[in-house]
């Protein structure tokens, strides 16, 4: 594909839903994992009995960066790339981030991605969406984020 054909495609889609995930657990092995990446040990994250007595959860929760981005928005779904022709996928950054509900271990999570703009640059497309993280049985998402990626063609 083109970056003028996936330019016309994503300027069509801006506005609208482009992609639900599939529910994924969060557990605390996932987010043990992530405390061991980040070095992020808080208690309220990695220390279960303390939890239980001291947390308005009485779960231990997952980090806030733990918010699975790329995953959940599939940015290469079954490690195919969501355009062919796009050489790769670059995370820019975060216009806006907010964490609005915890996400206790054993959780469920998905994810929904709405495209906000598109702008061509040298050498590709830069593309804003705005990914909620749904948490299964909350009407509260977790996260609601405006992620930035480029497109390199």
């Amino acid at each position: 594909m083109s970056v003028e054909a996936a330019l016309k495609q994503l300027s069509a889609q801006v506005g609208q839903e482009v992609h639900v995930s599939d529910w994924v657990e969060v557990d605390q092995a996932r987010i043990d994992a992530f405390a061991a990446a980040t070095g992020d040990f808080q208690w309220i994250h990695v220390d279960a009995e303390r939890a239980a007595r001291e947390s308005p959860w009485k779960k231990t929760i997952a980090h806030g960066f733990l918010a699975l981005l790329p995953l959940l928005r599939g940015v290469a779904e079954g490690g195919e790339q969501r355009f062919p022709g796009v050489r790769r996928i670059v995370n820019y950054g975060l216009n806006r981030v907010r964490f609005m509900n915890a996400v206790v271990a054993g959780a469920r999570v998905r994810g929904r991605a709405k495209v906000l703009s598109v702008e061509p640059f040298k050498g590709g497309l830069q593309v804003t969406e705005e990914i909620t993280i749904e948490v299964d049985g909350h009407s509260r998402p977790a996260c609601v984020a405006e992620t930035i990626a480029r497109l390199y063609f």
